[in-house]
């Protein structure tokens, strides 16, 4: 199954964006479609794990201790952490090639960074 992308209040909108246009039909929900403003790491989590949408977050401060916690006890369909530092253009080609070349199910239970 194609991966679902969920981002998460703190994701440049950017990306998302630039993902759009380049891939239309890559599913890149964003946070506001979403009404994730406000939640908890922890209620973000459930929720893409309720929707099987892989989240996409600029938080590597505190996301992967809640992941790490998360996966404990419920299964995720992933987490991909885009460094703050990398710019735009490379962020939208990295999840662009990951949603080409690999499958949801690759990512379940899975912490990646961008650049990988």
């Amino acid at each position: 199954m194609k991966i679902r992308f969920q981002a998460d209040s703190d994701l440049n909108q950017a990306i998302v964006t630039g993902i759009l246009r380049r891939e239309p039909t890559v599913d890149f929900q964003t946070s506001n479609v979403a009404n994730l403003s406000g939640l908890s790491d922890l209620e973000v989590l459930t929720f893409v794990a309720r929707e099987s949408r892989v989240l996409v977050s600029h938080d590597q401060r505190t996301m992967p201790r809640y992941f790490a916690e998360f996966i404990v006890t419920q299964t995720s369909p992933g987490v991909i952490i885009v460094l703050q530092s990398l710019p735009i253009g490379e962020a939208i080609n990295s999840l662009i090639k990951i949603w080409q070349t690999s499958e949801a199910e690759n990512w379940v239970n899975r912490i990646a960074y961008l650049p990988i």
